[in-house]
């Protein structure tokens, strides 16, 4: 396989509703791949998986999602529901000229990958999601909502409880965030890998997120190149639409209702590093083990020993021979 002859090159959509979103593809024949990144992140996540499985014959597409890299920011907290998530990338599957697509999604990708799956199963050929079970396949009991339940389970410092607060919080946040871009993505790198102990997700009192991320050091796997090309697309998009994201928590889990009890349909695989602050949740373990009622196609799921948060781009050669191994035996 070939992998170096095999370019990325970037263009622009304009989305139904109007979204400039930016895509980098690799290959231009094959079934349609749409990998999601999370947050904080943007396309560059998949530099190792665009090509790998361009070569592998997949027309393979990452999007920098809105809010993030060089795709629009809207304004809202209200314009980054999972309705609008999923409608992107319904959106940018009918702007590639596709009618399906597989899915495969990192983070809080993973969740959209997850979700649009279950709300519009026709457009979903298959999902691989990394290091994110589905959250919104809970039981049909009466449930508290994901933020009461993340307070309950871990306190007010929980980093996803202390982004919720928007507005002069969020102006504080934001410009501690924005203070030194490159020391940032060395700490989010170095934090959430194979490398540095577990992280917890606190933040201490009086303290900033920056403050809970661990060390200015680069993990061995990353470069300095990486963090410049981060560091540039987070100056460009800022991070206020990605933090937007998780305000929309709760309100997700309402506008979820009429399709959150459907199970994907779609064949599906699961990959995770152990190394994972979630790795040992039962929601983890379910879908490891395919006890998880919302995937009952579940083809694969794998365990990277040592591995961190960072899996595609601390672990790329097994990530990439994992997802193409997955997507020919569909």
């Amino acid at each position: 396989m070939v992998v170096a002859d095999t370019p990325i090159t970037h263009r622009t959509f304009t989305l139904d509703g109007g979204l400039r979103m930016h895509v980098a593809e690799a290959g231009v024949k094959g079934p349609l791949v749409v990998l999601l990144h999370g947050w904080p992140d943007c396309w560059y996540s998949w530099r190792h998986q665009l090509p790998a499985l361009a070569a592998a014959g997949y027309r393979v597409v990452a999007p920098d999602q809105r809010g993030c890299g060089e795709t629009d920011v809207p304004p809202r907290v209200a314009d980054y529901t999972i309705e609008h998530l999923v409608g992107d990338v319904i959106a940018l599957i009918e702007a590639l000229g596709e009618t399906r697509a597989i899915l495969v999604g990192h983070d809080l990708g993973a969740l959209v990958a997850w979700d649009t799956a279950k709300k519009r199963p026709e457009r979903v050929a298959a999902v691989a999601a990394l290091n994110m079970p589905d959250r919104f396949a809970e039981p049909s009991e009466p449930h508290p909502r994901p933020v009461e339940a993340l307070r309950t389970a871990r306190g007010d410092g929980f980093f996803a409880v202390r982004l919720q607060r928007p507005g002069a919080d969020d102006a504080a946040l934001t410009a501690e965030l924005e203070r030194d871009p490159q020391r940032l993505v060395r700490r989010v790198l170095y934090t959430g890998s194979g490398e540095s102990p577990v992280w917890n997700g606190m933040i201490p009192d009086g303290g900033t997120i920056v403050d809970a991320l661990r060390d200015d050091r680069l993990p061995a796997w990353a470069s300095e190149d990486d963090v410049k090309v981060y560091a540039a697309l987070f100056e460009r998009s800022g991070f206020t639409g990605g933090l937007n994201w998780f305000r929309n928590m709760d309100r997700n889990w309402e506008l979820s209702e009429p399709w959150r009890a459907n199970p994907v349909k779609a064949p599906a695989m699961f990959l995770i590093g152990d190394r994972e602050g979630d790795y040992g949740s039962q929601a983890m373990q379910d879908l490891l083990s395919g006890r998880s009622r919302s995937v009952p196609d579940l083809r694969d799921a794998l365990v990277l020993a040592g591995c961190g948060h960072w899996i595609q781009q601390e672990r790329p050669e097994e990530v990439n021979e994992a997802l193409i191994e997955f997507l020919g035996s569909l």
